[in-house]
């Protein structure tokens, strides 16, 4: 046998000496190089690209040192590159380019959204244009960069060489119909075997991420984008598909996740709002970082400043929208669920059963209703609205909007809030109690009307002596012409809205008997540079501070992901608590906590009452990513950050993992499968007996 086994070792390394020695003196490279110019430059392009994309997303060592995403790109576009040689030569320009636009497009559109939403794009967005157009100048004028552009170098050096080998005759060159066979089998089957090299070399844990897609950094970072974006094509197919199949294997683990959920216990909190009205405000892109600042002694929040002192301040509130951005907020606020792993609840599951802040008080008699002076289409939060339990949605077509009251998308918000003043007070006429929710506009990307706000400015002001001995004021410019700078100053106007609709509803008696409720719905997306301008700003230079100099303040990828907090308060006019709260506590935690003390309970919560959670509550995103007072877990990319400088333990890191993974999985097939429908849950069971 051993014999055996070294006759046959020293026949292929024979074989394979001879074939290397055939290469060189054949020049077989060489040749192959010169014959199948067209494809090595669709070939080299694409996977340039591609290889741009990540390392103008993904910022880590790991992500620079990778090949596999490297090995994953090439085989797919080998695979689709070898079909052109079915064509004849004349004819194979067009098909490479075809195939070009395409793979461009791809990484265009993928680096583009990375700008804006720190994540890969979906196909599930697709659904989701007609949302995305009325917002797409605010869009590309906040995220459009030069990197974006780079891609279209690939299209143009294909048709360069393009443009070359047809002054050189190279396509007059005559191929067979078995020749053109041949070479496309070929390179099929070298597309084919990098394919198995690359799925051999994937771990049990990449492949189990893969399946499941919701960690979309992780995917590309392993996968390649074009896998990535293939894969998930099939993953925005599969909730139309999981909505026909696997509805027992669903409802199987709701079943067990809830049995094991243990119940809310009352507390100091518990129905102290009990049949009081509710006002909530639905704050567009308002940031914590927004609050408790001034510039040259003019706080950007004034009026926010006081009522957070006076009411109750979540300091460390989250935010925990995916795709759906403003629509997850509101899903995740209202219903204590976490958005879809494809596509928004809002566009998608529209037609579910949900347990909701409307459907829970208009059980307790309350007559419930939301305001927004947008198009009631928007988000689809026309019909939206209805499945979560609203009497009624005061859209647009119910305010006056004209082009001297608005501001960016719409009506102004100064305007919108004296408007509903008036809807306000019939509503209290005719009703007893009464919850509204009302979605502000005018803080929204990209911040840019700034002749339209209040005057406000962002730069340093100081009084200092000239040469001659006379005191004069001098000005840094500091935030100024920023977009955080003009940011500052759209806040200042939105606050300034919200001061005079408390003022508003005090005049009108609107606040007596009523709790005001304020959160914002998401982070305002905005650039990390401004961060370090706004943190090292260094006057002298009007540039940053050194690492080295006093007074920096290190703020790298994970100081901005805890930046992105949005304030949460709850206030009354008697002024009842003037307490913070600075455990860490997502948007899923506002149903179980406020909804304690308004007496309703949704039992399918997924978060929880913070004042029975207190310091152990845990905060998931929807990218897999978790918060808790300890520590700030990146699922992409493995690592943590510690908040108190304790080292964590392995087995608290894989607890939390399983914790999120189980909650997401959870959340998304209540809404896909549609759990809460008692009447579905009937039918299925009937069908399965």
């Amino acid at each position: 046998m051993k014999n055996k086994i070294k006759d046959t070792y020293k026949k292929t390394k024979k074989k394979t000496k001879a074939f290397c020695k055939k290469v060189r003196e054949e020049h077989i490279v060489k040749a192959y190089c010169k014959n199948n110019i067209l494809f090595l430059a669709f070939l080299i392009t694409c996977l340039l690209n591609s290889t741009m994309l990540r390392f103008f997303t993904m910022h880590t060592m790991e992500n620079y040192l990778a090949f596999k995403p490297i090995l994953a790109d090439l085989s797919i576009l080998i695979i689709a590159g070898s079909f052109g040689y079915l064509l004849k030569p004349k004819n194979r320009f067009i098909y490479y380019m075809i195939l070009e636009i395409f793979f461009t497009f791809i990484c265009m559109v993928n680096s583009i959204y990375y700008t804006f939403y720190t994540s890969f794009a979906s196909a599930s967005m697709l659904s989701l244009t007609q949302f995305i157009a009325p917002v797409g100048d605010a869009v590309m004028e906040n995220v459009l960069e030069l990197k974006d552009l780079l891609y279209l170098i690939g299209p143009a050096i294909l048709i360069i060489i393009h443009i070359f080998l047809k002054k050189k005759q190279y396509y007059k060159k005559v191929e067979g119909k078995k020749e053109r066979k041949q070479k496309t089998l070929k390179t099929l089957i070298t597309g084919a075997v990098l394919i198995v090299i690359f799925t051999v070399t994937l771990s049990s844990l990449e492949i189990g991420r893969f399946a499941k897609q919701w960690n979309r950094e992780y995917i590309v970072m392993r996968f390649g984008i074009y896998i990535y974006q293939f894969n998930d094509v099939v993953a925005s197919l599969q909730p139309k598909i999981n909505s026909m199949f696997g509805y027992d294997k669903a409802k199987k683990s709701f079943n067990e996740y809830f049995e094991g959920k243990e119940e809310e216990k009352d507390n100091e909190y518990t129905n102290i709002f009990e049949g009081k009205n509710v006002i909530a405000i639905h704050a567009e892109s308002l940031q914590t970082i927004a609050l408790n600042r001034e510039f040259n002694g003019v706080e950007v929040t004034p009026n926010l400043n006081r009522i957070l002192k006076e009411g109750m301040y979540f300091s460390n509130f989250y935010s925990q929208v995916s795709v759906g951005t403003s629509s997850d907020a509101e899903l995740t606020y209202n219903t204590s669920l976490m958005p879809t792993q494809s596509g928004t609840a809002f566009v998608s599951y529209f037609d579910r059963k949900y347990v909701a802040f409307p459907s829970l008080l208009k059980e307790k008699g309350y007559y419930t209703f939301s305001m927004h002076a947008n198009n009631a289409d928007f988000w689809n939060r026309r019909t939206m609205h209805q499945s979560l339990g609203y009497d009624k949605f005061y859209s647009k077509e119910t305010y006056k909007v004209e082009k001297e009251n608005s501001i960016g998308l719409g009506l102004s918000d100064k305007e919108f809030f004296k408007q509903s003043i008036t809807k306000l007070k019939k509503i209290k006429e005719k009703h007893d109690k009464f919850y509204g929710l009302l979605i502000t506009l005018t803080n929204h990307t990209p911040f840019s009307d700034v002749d339209k706000y209040d005057p406000f400015e962002v730069n340093i002001k100081e009084k200092v002596v000239n040469e001659e001995g006379v005191e004069e004021e001098k000005i840094y410019p500091y935030m100024e012409g920023t977009k955080l700078g003009n940011y500052f100053k759209s806040v200042h106007y939105a606050d300034a809205a919200l001061g005079e609709f408390l003022q508003a509803l005090e005049e009108n008696g609107l606040l007596e008997n009523t709790v005001f409720v304020l959160y914002g719905d998401h982070d305002a997306r905005l650039p990390k540079k401004d961060y370090q301008r706004l943190l090292n700003y260094d006057k002298e230079t009007d540039g940053l501070l050194d690492k080295e100099d006093e007074g920096y303040q290190e703020f790298d990828s994970y100081q901005y992901e805890l930046n992105r907090k949005v304030p949460l308060i709850i206030w009354t006019k008697d002024k009842q608590f003037n307490k913070e709260i600075t455990n860490v506590m997502g948007m899923y935690d506002v149903l179980p906590t406020l909804g304690n003390m308004l007496g309703i309970e949704n039992k399918y919560a997924l978060g929880h009452d913070i004042f029975n959670i207190n310091e152990d509550n845990i905060v998931v995103f929807p990218n897999g990513n978790w918060l808790t007072n300890k520590i700030y877990y990146n699922s992409q990319k493995g690592e943590y950050l510690s908040l108190d400088g304790e080292a964590i333990s392995e087995e608290y890191i894989i607890a939390k993992n399983k914790y999120s993974e189980e909650l997401l999985n959870v959340s998304n097939n209540m809404i896909v499968f549609d759990l809460l429908n008692e009447d579905k849950s009937e039918n299925n069971n009937k069908e399965g007996s």
